[in-house]
């Protein structure tokens, strides 16, 4: 078997897979996205609060 002249293994030239453009835009909607899910949690924990406050109609 030959072996090919060049780099081996990971010590190759790296080339740049998606533009800086496209990485910001996925950064900024899981920053998006992040800040619903807690705004999401927060909301159920205090309407969960707010009805174990009230108690049940017996």
């Amino acid at each position: 078997m030959i072996r090919a002249s060049g780099a081996v293994g990971f010590q190759g030239h790296t080339d740049t897979v998606s533009s800086s453009r496209l990485t910001n835009a996925v950064a900024a909607s899981l920053a998006v996205a992040a800040i619903s899910l807690c705004l999401i949690v927060t909301l159920t924990v205090l309407s969960t609060k707010a009805t174990m406050a009230m108690g049940l109609p017996v």
